[in-house]
Formats: structure tokens, C-alpha cells, sequence
């Protein structure tokens, strides 16, 4: 009786083996942008654009040396940034996705910097940190596919 359970038991075994070695899997179709998809896309990227254009008034401001207004712009116009990528990552492809969100660190790393620059009015750094906002920025904005 044991012998028969221990035989049992290795070909149940040996059955599961050649039945998971020779299932296939299945393949799947890369992950693409679906028309409905770059709709919603297309709406989580109005405000990011409205934001991009507002940009200049505040290169504007860093170069009048004008701190405080560059201080308030980029906490009033340009607060609702930060929710506006991150809406707008969220809709992306997953590679997309991991490459849209370090951009957006890095703007507002940047924008950070920025109000740092205008607490201590060192205009040296915030022209420096606002040009590589805007490479940073430009380049998020390369990512989003067009609808």
C-alpha cells in the first residue's frame, strides 16, 4: 500500500510537470495609447500647458530681479503644477510613466531652488535653476504623445 500512494504521488508529479512545461503562454500586445485614452490625455494636458506658457512671465520676473512677484507667481500661477504632471503621469504608458515623473521631480526641484534663489536675491542661481526648469519642462513635454 505504501509503495501504490508513493507511485501515485509521483506521477501526479510527473502529469503536473509536462502540463505546466507544455502549456504556451499566451502572448500580449504591447501596451499602446487607445484613442480614448489619448483623449483623457489630451485634457490632463491643457492646465500643464497653460502652465508651460506662464513660464516666460516668470523668466520675466527673474530677470527684472523682481523677487517678490517671482516668488508669488510660482506659489499662485504655477501652484497647481505639482497635481497637474502628476494627473497627467498617472495617464501614460508605464515607461513613459517612470521616465514623466523624474522630470517632474527635477522641475520642481528646480522651481524649489528658484524660491530659494528669490528668498536670498541671488540672481545668478535662479537664472541658472529657470533655464534648467525650462529644459526640464520642455522635455516632460516631449513625452506626452499627441492626440
Amino acid at each position: 500500500m505504501k509503495i501504490f500512494r508513493s507511485v501515485l504521488s509521483l506521477m501526479l508529479v510527473l502529469v503536473a510537470t509536462v502540463l505546466v512545461s507544455c502549456g504556451s503562454p499566451t502572448a500580449s500586445a504591447p501596451p499602446t495609447y487607445t484613442p480614448e485614452k489619448l483623449q483623457v490625455i489630451k485634457t490632463y494636458r491643457i492646465p500643464v500647458d497653460v502652465a508651460r506658457d506662464k513660464m516666460n512671465t516668470l523668466g520675466e520676473f527673474i530677470q527684472e530681479e523682481d523677487w517678490v512677484d517671482t516668488k508669488t507667481f510660482i506659489h499662485g500661477p504655477l501652484g497647481l503644477l505639482r497635481r497637474d504632471l502628476r494627473y497627467l503621469s498617472d495617464k501614460l504608458l508605464p515607461n513613459d510613466k517612470a521616465q514623466a515623473t523624474d522630470l517632474a521631480e527635477d522641475l520642481f526641484l528646480r522651481l524649489e531652488k528658484i524660491d530659494a534663489a528669490a528668498e536670498e536675491k541671488n540672481y545668478k542661481v535662479a537664472k541658472a535653476q529657470f533655464k534648467q526648469a525650462l529644459a526640464d519642462f520642455d522635455a516632460y513635454i516631449q513625452l506626452i504623445p499627441d492626440a
